[in-house]
């Protein structure tokens, strides 16, 4: 029974020091090796649903693309909003700011996970995982030799030589 609970204290733990996947490296270092095996080709990528149409990306202009079809509707489109050069202009505006708060925390997060010393994100997750394995450790030897965790640290600090002798 207790090489069992050891074993399984084992796995446990032993994924707690296993790399995260989040890798604070950008996708341009991380993938760099993949996209040198990967060769590129210039034919016109189609909507995967649907193989007649292109592939929407960036700012795809419809009205160019359909505008001389003769089914091609751009007046009275139901549900089309109407928006006045004002109206326009504040949502810009709103959206620019928004923009501008996510990047100044975009450039935070960069930052952050570009450092290796201090209070960094990977240094509280490794504290974490190294608090947890030690004391499943301390558990499973007060469970096997009866000794009590601050029974253990004051042992290890007289074979440490920490503290004086018991005479």
């Amino acid at each position: 029974m207790k090489i069992i609970l050891a074993l399984v204290t084992l796995l446990a733990t032993a994924n707690a020091f296993a790399p995260s996947l989040n890798v604070a490296r950008p996708a341009s270092i991380r993938f760099a090796t993949e996209a040198a095996d990967v060769e590129e080709d210039d034919a016109p990528r189609m909507n995967p649903d649907k193989p007649e149409l292109p592939e929407i990306k960036g700012d795809f202009d419809w009205d160019a693309r359909f505008g001389a079809d003769e089914d091609w509707i751009v007046e009275n489109i139901p549900g089309k909003m109407v928006v006045s050069d004002l109206e326009l202009a504040a949502q810009n505006t709103a959206l620019s700011s928004i923009e501008d708060k996510y990047k100044k925390v975009r450039n935070q997060q960069e930052y952050d996970d570009a450092r290796i010393l201090g209070w960094t994100t990977r240094a509280e997750t490794y504290n974490g995982r190294f608090a947890m394995f030690f004391l499943s450790v301390g558990l499973l030897t007060e469970y096997w030799t009866g000794e009590t965790i601050p029974g253990q640290i004051e042992e290890m600090l007289r074979v440490g030589g920490f503290i004086g002798p018991d005479y």
